[in-house]
């Protein structure tokens, strides 16, 4: 709110003025841009991956092999640690399922010895059984 003030006579009467402020929004087009590219199976962001983002800036007439781009550089760095993260994961995870293979083979064989030596049938009771 601004005050400003005005003259009337002898008197100074104040006045209050609301500031109205108007914003505008753009998330309502770029959702609908994000839905149209996830729609055709495209990526959100059309220069994270694709022929002239990961291909070279130039080539040589006599197909020297071009060096990466910084960026290039990155990318790959990126990718490397993601395969390593990933395969690192996998085997927590086969770990896991061996262990707990493991385990329920470890109990079954207590179960089966603790049933084995319990008390067994004697004398004519384990004749009869024959």
């Amino acid at each position: 709110m601004a005050m400003y003030k005005t003259f009337l006579g002898n008197h100074i009467i104040q006045k209050l003025s609301l500031v109205y402020i108007r914003n505008v929004s753009t998330s309502c087009s770029n959702n609908l841009i994000q839905k149209w590219r996830k729609e055709r199976g495209l990526p959100i962001n059309p220069n994270s991956y694709g022929v002239l983002t990961d291909g070279p800036d130039y080539s040589f007439q006599d197909n020297r092999p071009t060096p990466y781009g910084m960026r290039q550089m990155k990318r790959i760095t990126k990718q490397k640690e993601l395969a390593e993260k990933i395969i690192n994961l996998t085997c927590e995870v086969d770990y896991a399922v061996h262990r707990y293979e493991q385990i329920n083979k470890n109990k079954s064989e207590e179960r089966n010895r603790l049933l084995s030596s319990k008390l067994k049938a004697k004398g004519a009771a384990l004749l009869k059984k024959r």
